[in-house]
């Protein structure tokens, strides 16, 4: 197996996050997602649109997210474009809340052990690519978070990470109760 190559960079600037992604030498396609996390109101700890706009429009994307499962500003579709808008996303960007609607894309999972299938934000399918930023952290909720996290719980659709944490609640009772 070919040896993983790691790129290092002394300032992190939006020119260089360009920079960056150049010396990767790999063109996104088509219509390109740009997957972020839009910021929680009242917290700092994510990445500005300001500081992201070099690269976005760098790869002509569109910002995306989906709303989350937990109470906050972003549960909700029309809570969630006020943040956005607050935060300034919209002021350079077209944002594209992709549970904003129902049906969610339903995707099997070929021999999932525990999820068997899997519920994103139906407009994912209006991307033939993806870019995502993120910034990684401790979570106090879910270990740590980054791109992983990005593609995973941050496409999935609010409706389905609901279902999730039911399911994970029923299974703590279940073994608490023997």
């Amino acid at each position: 197996m070919e040896k993983a190559k790691v790129y290092f960079c002394k300032e992190i600037t939006p020119d260089n996050v360009v920079k960056i992604y150049e010396q990767l030498d790999k063109k996104l396609s088509g219509k390109v997602a740009v997957k972020v996390h839009s910021g929680e109101q009242g917290n700092q700890n994510y990445l500005k649109p300001e500081f992201m706009k070099q690269i976005i429009k760098h790869v002509n994307g569109t910002v995306v997210e989906c709303n989350t499962a937990y109470e906050g500003q972003r549960n909700d579709t029309e809570k969630h474009k006020k943040l956005i808008e607050n935060h300034g996303w919209n002021k350079y960007f077209t944002v594209d809340i992709m549970d904003a609607e129902e049906p969610d894309l339903e995707i099997e999972i070929p021999n999932g052990k525990v999820i068997k299938q899997n519920f994103l934000g139906k407009n994912i399918v209006n991307y033939d690519s993806m870019l995502v930023l993120s910034h990684f952290k401790g979570h106090p909720m879910g270990g740590y978070g980054g791109a992983l996290k990005q593609l995973s719980i941050g496409c999935a659709s609010s409706r389905r990470k609901i279902m999730d944490s039911f399911s994970r609640k029923d299974k703590r009772s279940n073994n608490i109760m023997g």
